[in-house]
């Protein structure tokens, strides 16, 4: 796991290598300074993380400082529904189709029973990606043609998951309408029909986030936290970027938690995010 992390932002310690090449014990401030924003952290926020800290930093300050950043009581509450349905939201190209196979893959490796419903009825080539990925882990998928009502995909999806006894349901999303009206009222939709086909459904309303667009795809998260509510979040490709650093500003400015990390392009690549685990992996280039 720890390897993972290593791997994933692979990108943002060579960038830490550039302004710190040497491991020490001690590093000054205003070092400490360059490194977080050089990894893409919000300033206000290194402001904020540098407040209190000593002119000579150590690891363990470093990470006490960093660490804070996570300790915010997220509003989440697990459930125990069955069929357990999860809907994947997020604008076009931050990886979501791809997120949902990987999902997909990693409930189906706990034994679990696992349908997808191909909710993006907007963009032909989303139905047909993830009917693929269906295909490939041989996972069932409930579809319809582009420009079919989505909510009509939801509930055939729901009823037919628990005439089945399915465990989970994954629904795609939209990631763009003609306008943001018309995508809110289109999400809006499929919630209250996901309701009214399993009640307390959607039980998780996950966000995928592109982690190369670093900390700007915050005011992404905060529509979309607006039109419908968000629960979670899964942070996609931090290991093509140097930004790794913009996880904690998301952290700061959302208060919600980051459930996954993607690590590249297979199924199998998606872990638990730990707060500890990625905030070593970044310390362990600066210090000794």
């Amino acid at each position: 796991m720890f390897n993972l992390f290593k791997k994933v932002l692979g990108k943002t310690s060579d960038a830490i290598k550039e302004v710190a090449p040497t491991k020490r014990k001690n590093i000054p401030k205003d070092e400490f300074e360059d490194i977080l924003l050089e990894a893409d952290v919000h300033y206000e926020l290194v402001e904020k993380l540098l407040m209190g800290l000593p002119d000579n930093i150590n690891k363990i300050q470093a990470f006490n400082s960093l660490i804070s950043v996570f300790q915010y009581k997220a509003d989440f509450k697990e459930s125990d529904a069955k069929p357990f349905v999860e809907m994947i939201i997020g604008v076009n190209g931050a990886g979501k189709t791809t997120t949902i196979s990987k999902l997909a893959y990693r409930y189906q490796q706990a034994g679990k029973k696992v349908m997808l419903g191909a909710g993006d009825t907007f963009r032909a080539a989303a139905i047909e990606q993830l009917t693929r990925w269906a295909d490939k882990l041989d996972i069932p998928i409930i579809a319809t043609q582009q420009g079919h009502d989505p909510s009509a995909v939801v509930f055939d999806t729901i009823e037919s998951a628990k005439a089945k006894g399915f465990d989970n349901i994954i629904i795609d999303t939209a990631g763009r309408l003609h306008t943001q009206t018309n995508l809110s009222e289109e999400l809006k939709k499929m919630i209250r029909v996901a309701g009214k086909a399993l009640e307390g459904a959607p039980h998780r309303k996950m966000l995928v986030l592109d982690g190369t667009q670093g900390s700007s795809s915050i005011n992404q998260a905060k529509a979309f936290n607006e039109m419908i509510g968000i629960d979670g979040i899964i942070i996609t490709k931090l290991d093509g970027t140097a930004k790794g650093g913009s996880v904690l500003s998301i952290a700061d400015e959302l208060k919600m938690p980051i459930f996954y990390i993607g690590t590249g392009e297979q199924p199998k690549d998606l872990i638990r995010f730990k707060a500890n685990e990625y905030i070593n992996t970044i310390l362990d280039e600066i210090f000794i």
